[in-house]
């Protein structure tokens, strides 16, 4: 599913372009994945119903954890992303030792339904069940068949130290490989699909084990507009606080999207 030999291929010219991209590192991949291949695993993605967990910050945002059991095509996808060959690959592009999580914790199909939109964020930096699992990297397919400018919903880009920013078009087989630090903020503004189309991607995500931990293990941090409610800015101020509280007493749902 994936093309390979492209990446192969050209190692030296996408580690250069993801190293000196701004406002930080990020990378461009058009043409991914087999065109013919996608389009027939795009051909199977239902509509979903399992709202997301950030319905706070985010609205009409729809996931599913298990997207490989869609169809066999998406299940080559799966295993080809957590693959040795292409960690090999993203160990190359980064300049560091990283693997993507097999399991794909917290990663899946998404599906932005009518109007939806996901607030700028800082995504959660240790992994919940392997504790010395840096996240390293955001891994994003784009499934967005005729994407054009006008139908929104780009993925926005700030780099929380500069306040340099950068927005990128979602069209269908285009990989966005999307450093993860503590200043590297992302998300996207409402969307204008045409009715019946949905903004869709693939995420996925590579870690590096670390022996020791160079942060506070944190869950998303959310940056909501400057005309957001005082209570999503309260919430947003607040909000590891309350889902750690959360995780202690009932557990974490992020794997619970299947």
């Amino acid at each position: 599913m994936v093309n390979f030999e492209y990446l192969e291929n050209n190692l030296e010219k996408l580690r250069i372009n993801y190293l000196t991209a701004q406002p930080f590192p990020h990378l461009i991949i058009d043409a991914f994945c087999n065109e013919e291949k996608l389009s027939k695993a795009y051909e199977n993605v239902p509509e979903l119903n399992n709202k997301s967990r950030d319905y706070n910050f985010a609205n009409n945002k729809f996931e599913k954890s298990n997207y490989k059991e869609i169809c066999p095509e998406f299940l080559e996808l799966y295993n080809d992303l957590s693959s040795e060959r292409f960690n090999d690959i993203l160990t190359y592009i980064t300049a560091k030792k990283i693997f993507v999580d097999p399991k794909n914790f917290g990663g899946g199909l998404h599906q932005g339904k009518k109007n939806s939109f996901l607030d700028m964020h800082l995504d959660f930096n240790y992994h919940p069940l392997n504790k010395n699992w840096y996240r390293e990297l955001n891994l994003l397919l784009y499934l967005n068949k005729d994407w054009k400018p006008e139908y929104k919903g780009g993925l926005k880009i700030k780099d929380l130290r500069t306040n340099n920013e950068a927005e990128i078009e979602v069209p269908f087989n285009r990989m966005v490989l999307q450093q993860c630090a503590p200043y590297t903020l992302h998300g996207y503004d409402m969307t204008n699909f045409p009715d019946g189309r949905f903004r869709t991607s693939i995420a996925t995500y590579a870690y590096q084990v670390h022996e020791k931990l160079i942060e506070t293990p944190r869950t998303t941090d959310w940056f909501p507009k400057e005309d957001a409610s005082a209570f999503k800015k309260l919430l947003a101020k607040n909000y590891n606080v309350l889902v750690k509280t959360k995780n202690k007493f009932f557990g974490s749902g992020t794997a619970k999207n299947q």
